[in-house]
């Protein structure tokens, strides 16, 4: 992958760190700086080391899955990329409102799964590992950030279409694994 498809994976994944902390910044009206830094940070950080451990799990087993890599990296995107287009038309019942410790790191790792299959991709597509966990972790983080002031100040972004578009992203990246 190259510099314009590790931005587009780190969008797309930052795309659920959006909608969480948008419905955050709904409900909290004390504390914003705080609870926008602190959201923020556990976001970024999670998306950010969840490809790490997706990276390093996909290097142990790499040998045997080296051959079908491309097709791999297809399957991966495309059912991301579906995933999330399905996620935007079912009801969501949640109303997260917590900014502890335990709550921040539910968030965390709850938005970052599907990072840390994303690192997987990483791996197989031989893109530099560093960077591709910095920039996601860097753009979760003003995704979050974004999210959670824009909710705040009330002004509403249909969820759906952003998790629609993070899918079309997704789906792009996958055709272009096997077309490039």
């Amino acid at each position: 992958m190259n510099l314009i498809d590790i931005i587009l994976l780190a969008i797309a994944l930052g795309i659920d760190c959006l909608v969480v902390s948008f419905a955050q910044g709904l409900i909290f009206t004390e504390n914003k700086v705080k609870n926008s830094i602190s959201l923020a940070i556990s976001m970024g950080g999670f998306q950010g080391i969840m490809p790490i451990i997706g990276f390093i799990g996909a290097s142990y087993i790499q040998d045997f899955i080296a051959p079908y890599s491309k097709w791999i990296v297809f399957a991966i995107f495309l059912t991301l990329g579906l995933k999330f287009i399905l996620e935007s038309f079912q009801t969501k019942q949640e109303k997260l409102c917590c900014m502890g410790l335990k709550c921040l790191i539910s968030l965390g790792i709850a938005t970052s799964i599907d990072a840390l299959v994303a690192g997987a991709s990483i791996n197989l597509t031989e893109t530099p590992l560093a960077l591709s966990a910095i920039i996601i972790g860097l753009v979760s983080f003003v995704m979050s950030l974004v999210g959670f002031w824009t909710g705040n100040m009330g002004k509403n972004f249909p969820p759906k279409h952003l998790e629609i578009s993070g899918g079309m992203i997704l789906i792009f990246l996958a055709l272009k694994s096997i077309l490039i």
